[in-house]
């Protein structure tokens, strides 16, 4: 499917951030993450860094699959998404437990943060093409 340069340029931008947002999983907010994976999961720290780990080699993946693999870039936006949805209860749980981690340090600003989620979503869906495949799949090409 074609997408234009304004999407082309988000789905870059968006990898991008994917890819770092990966690493810092990995590395240097790994604490950071693990205080925001809902306790109702486990509170088993072992398993909790596993969910970080895991969501970070995820978040790598995709956003190296939004900046390579062009000729999938509807099955990765698809993808993308949906992990946005996965994580989501990871962003409620920081607004409900009032969890400062990443500047977000008021009941406001953890708030603010829950509404971009779906901003992510249509972003993924986007500029990838995906969104338009999924409101007319019969005339697009995948």
């Amino acid at each position: 499917m074609k997408t234009t340069l304004v999407q082309n340029s988000m789905r870059i931008i968006l990898g991008s951030i994917m890819v770092l947002s990966g690493i810092s999983h990995l590395t240097f907010q790994r604490a950071g993450f693990q205080a925001q994976v809902p306790r109702w999961l486990s509170a088993e720290s072992a398993f909790i860094d596993f969910i970080v780990l895991s969501s970070g080699v995820a978040e790598i993946i995709l956003g190296l699959a939004l900046l390579f693999l062009i000729k999938h870039k509807i099955k990765a936006g698809i993808a993308l998404a949906i992990f946005f949805i996965l994580i989501f209860p990871g962003n409620i749980s920081q607004y409900t437990n009032a969890i400062s981690a990443f500047g977000l340090d008021t009941d406001q600003k953890r708030f603010t943060r829950l509404l971009f989620q779906p901003v992510f979503i249509l972003w993924s869906l986007w500029s990838t093409g995906s969104l338009k495949y999924l409101f007319n799949p019969k005339t697009s090409t995948y």
